[in-house]
Formats: C-alpha cells, sequence, structure tokens
C-alpha cells in the first residue's frame, strides 16, 4: 500500500469540532497499548531481524508517527508526565522512583487524565499489567481492571501495558532470530555476545507483537473495533547502553501509532514531531473530558502540534544513582545541557549492571582498550557540561559540536530556548546536596576482574536457547 505523507489536518475525514460536539453516545472508547522500554525497533519503521506482523498492520491501517518522544527517558517519570499532560518537573515528579513516603500531591489543582475521563464518563481500566508508576500521590481514578466491568454502552478508556519488553526478556520460541541478521548502533561493539544480546530483544517483541495481536482479535470479536481510537507507544527508549536513562534519540524516540477507523485515512506517515503528554491532550479533547487548566501537551489532531519548532526533555534521578540533565532538539540539531558533568554517564546503576549483560562486555573492552573511539566515549570518566549534536548529519550522535566555533550562533540559540522552556516547567535544576548525593559516583565502578567474573556469568544467559530454563544470573527468576 503506497503511504501516504501527511503534515496537515485534512487527513481526518470527520472536522475534530464535530467529534468534540458529539453525544457521550458518539465517543469511541480509547485504548491506550503501551510498551516498556522499547524504541522504533519495530518492522514497520524497519529495524533489520525484527518480525511485527501485527504492529505492521496497525501502522498501515492508521498513522505511523517518525518523531515522537517521551519527555524523560525512564518510566516513573514519563509515565508521571502522560497520567496528567504536563512535564514531569513542572508537576514535581521528576525524580525515578519516587518512594511512597515521599510522594506528594498534584499541584495546581491538576488532576490525572483518568479521574477526568471518569468525570466525562467513561469507565476507566488498568489492564493486564497493573503499572502506573505514579511518583505522585492521590486517587488516579481507575476505576477497573477490565472494560467488561463497565455499565452497558458506557465509553470506556483502558490503558494496557505489556511489560515483557522490560528487561529481562523472553525469547521467541515460535520465531528465533539469526543474531547475523541483525544490524547494531556503531557506537556497540560487534560481537557475537552483543549480537545475541540484541537478538534476545527482538524476540521478546516479537512475542508482544503477537500480545497485541490478542487485544485487537478481542475488540473485533466483541463488536467494538470500529468505534475504538488506540495508541500504541512505548513509554521511554529502548533499554541499551545509550538509551533509556539518558538524553539521546534512544532514551527518547517511541514509536506512536494511531488507529481510528472511520476517522482518518490508512497508511498515513506523520514526521511532525511531537511528544507522548500530546496523547493524553488528545484523549481528554475526544472524551469531552475539560482540564482546569490548559495542558503542556497538545491535541495531535489539531493544528497546534503541528510544525513544533521544538521538543524538550529532561533526565533526574534514577534511584539512588544521580544525575541530572536536560535537552532541547529541532528537526536538525539537538543541545544536551549536563548538570553534573563531574560524573561519568556509566557511575554506578545496580539496574544496569544487573540488566544490561553488554555493559559487563563493553567494560572489558574499554579496559583492556579495545573499543574503538565512538563505543568508548560513553565510557568516559567525566560528561562535557554541553553536547550539540547535527542530527541529520550525526544521527547516532556521536560527534559533539559544542565546542566548535562553527556551530556557536546555533547553541546559543537552543541554550536560550531551553533555558526559557526551563523557567516555563519550574525547573529549578540541582541543589549542592543533590550533586554530592545518592550512590558512590565512584568510577569504573568495578575492577577488570571484577567485570570479566560477570561477563562468565551472563554468557549462558544471553544464549540460552529458546526453550531452555536458565536463571537469570542477577535475579531470582527462571527463564
Amino acid at each position: 500500500m503506497k503511504l501516504i505523507k501527511t503534515f496537515c489536518l485534512a487527513v481526518l475525514l470527520i472536522p475534530f469540532h464535530s467529534m468534540a460536539q458529539s453525544t457521550a453516545s458518539d465517543r469511541p472508547n480509547i485504548v491506550w497499548i503501551m510498551l516498556e522500554d522499547w524504541g522504533l525497533d519495530l518492522g514497520c519503521y524497519g529495524t533489520p531481524g525484527i518480525e511485527t506482523p501485527v504492529t505492521d498492520k496497525l501502522a498501515s491501517e492508521g498513522i505511523r508517527y517518525t518523531n515522537a518522544f517521551c519527555t524523560s527517558p525512564v518510566c516513573s517519570t514519563s509515565r508521571s508526565a502522560m497520567l496528567t499532560g504536563y512535564h514531569q518537573n513542572y508537576i514535581g515528579a521528576e525524580q525515578h522512583r519516587t518512594a511512597k513516603e515521599d510522594k506528594k500531591p498534584l499541584p495546581y489543582d491538576i488532576e490525572p487524565m483518568p479521574v477526568l475521563l471518569k468525570e466525562a464518563g467513561y469507565f476507566t481500566a488498568l489492564m493486564i499489567h497493573d503499572k502506573t508508576d505514579a511518583n505522585f500521590s492521590g486517587d488516579l481514578g481507575f476505576m477497573g481492571k477490565d472494560w467488561k466491568e463497565r455499565e452497558k454502552g458506557q465509553p470506556f478508556f483502558a490503558q494496557i501495558t505489556l511489560g515483557g519488553t522490560h528487561r529481562a526478556w523472553n525469547r521467541d520460541p515460535k520465531n528465533p532470530i539469526d543474531p547475523a541478521k541483525v544490524e547494531l548502533p556503531p557506537y556497540y561493539a560487534d560481537t557475537p555476545f552483543a549480537r545475541r544480546d540484541w537478538a534476545n530483544g527482538l524476540e521478546q517483541m516479537q512475542v508482544c507483537d503477537r500480545e497485541i495481536g490478542d487485544i485487537l482479535k478481542r475488540l473485533e470479536k466483541e463488536d467494538l473495533a470500529e468505534n475504538t481510537l488506540i495508541f500504541l507507544i512505548g513509554d521511554n527508549g529502548r533499554c541499551h547502553i545509550r538509551g533509556k536513562q539518558f538524553l539521546y534519540d534512544p532514551g527518547l524516540q517511541v514509536p506512536m501509532i494511531i488507529k481510528w477507523p472511520g476517522k482518518f485515512a490508512s497508511g498515513q506517515v506523520n514526521t511532525d514531531m511531537v511528544q507522548t503528554i500530546d496523547i493524553t491532550a488528545t484523549i481528554l479533547d475526544v472524551a469531552g473530558a475539560k482540564p482546569k487548566h490548559e495542558l503542556q501537551g497538545k491535541n495531535l489532531f489539531e493544528e497546534e502540534s503541528k510544525n513544533r519548532e521544538y521538543i524538550f526533555a529532561a533526565r533526574g534521578r534514577m534511584g539512588g544513582t544521580h544525575d541530572a540533565m536536560r535537552t532541547i532538539r529541532s528537526n536538525k540539531y539537538k543541545l544536551i545541557h549536563n548538570l553534573i558533568p563531574e560524573r561519568a554517564w556509566l557511575q554506578y546503576s545496580g539496574y544496569k549492571e544487573d540488566m544490561y549483560p553488554m555493559l559487563a562486555e563493553m567494560n572489558i573492552m574499554y579496559m583492556e582498550g579495545k573499543l574503538n573511539e565512538d563505543q568508548a566515549k560513553f565510557f568516559a570518566p567525566t560528561k562535557p557540561e554541553f553536547e550539540l549534536f547535527d542530527i541529520e548529519k550525526d544521527p547516532y550522535e556521536l560527534n559533539n559540536l559544542a565546542n566548535d566555533l562553527h556551530y556557536g550562533d546555533v547553541k546559543d540559540k537552543l541554550l536560550e530556548e531551553l533555558y526559557v522552556w526551563r523557567k516555563s516547567i519550574k525547573d529549578e535544576g540541582v541543589s549542592q546536596e543533590f550533586r554530592e548525593g545518592g550512590l558512590s559516583s565512584k568510577y569504573p565502578t568495578r575492577t577488570l576482574q571484577e567485570w570479566k567474573e560477570r561477563y562468565e556469568a551472563w554468557k549462558p544467559w544471553v544464549f540460552r536457547e529458546t526453550k531452555s530454563k536458565v536463571k537469570h544470573p542477577f535475579i531470582k527468576k527462571n527463564y
């Protein structure tokens, strides 16, 4: 099917204002499917080696966005933003993961999206995996665990999380992937170990693809498909080195696919820069729900979300690992401001060291001087305060132009816009207490021998057969 490239509101077959004026019985059901920790590694986005026929078909029947970004590169902060439609720093939810006793109510009389939907007459369900990860206290507004619990004729909103793509990953016994057919980014060491780990992640996504198929089949079986608006996204970027937890594109860029039967022409590819909080604004508008204050996300079906010049994102504490980064990105350039540059990118993080096999192998290679220049950059003991990338010329974000005088005007303009945005979301940066706090920032985090021992522990797990039961070396569960 020939893809239709679209940039304007004309893609809608029915003007949006007429939808907003429809009666309660006319409003669509809304299903929001979230893949955990997953970026653009899908067949419809051109990833080699993977087969995702269900997701590909869904994209062919709706709109596939190629420039969708979350507001934070980890689940709890990103999800907190999506639950409200505001950037996580604005609502005090920017630190991953906030302990229960430290959570505070939302400020400014903000109400979570499911609460607003419930007030608008929707039944709200949190299905399959009951993860919300809200970094704030109070009622989230979910009424049940399945849309079948709703009143007859009542429209529903269902948030469905597929947790499989969160590490550790199951292998796919139905369709194992040959590591020779995958393609690694150039900042990873290209080894049999790395290829197998990468392929294992793709296999888990193939399993999730079939789970998405089960959801869509249920909608068809229950005669709901024709009046259901479907969103499919990742809650943050891929869980690999230089992805999740960081502000490079692999940590922020997510798939976004929307299908609304009878409202859109099929097979669209949308290149607008959008953010995941735009989905929140879109859902509330479609449902006729009224927030008390203007959202920071914008309706994807209205002009206000189109032709956006910049997207913004922020990273704060990750568990006990203290760091802080802010970014601004245009279609051509990205500027990252590292607020604690004296700390290594790979300062200690128990999550990454216990869940990323490639981290052990690449640490060994780094300490033995076996990584090339691009692969070694991320293993440096400190960060530059600023990183500037020409995304069009350098899509892997490897050539830092921040100190290049030829790009001085670009840097100054982006930094000015970044400060304006930070002020708008009441971002106060980091205190000295925060800068010096958290887990040890000693780097390297382990000796060469300790990394070698972990690498050996990883091997049986990474190279396990599809149907074998092998114990994960660092978590208590067999897969």
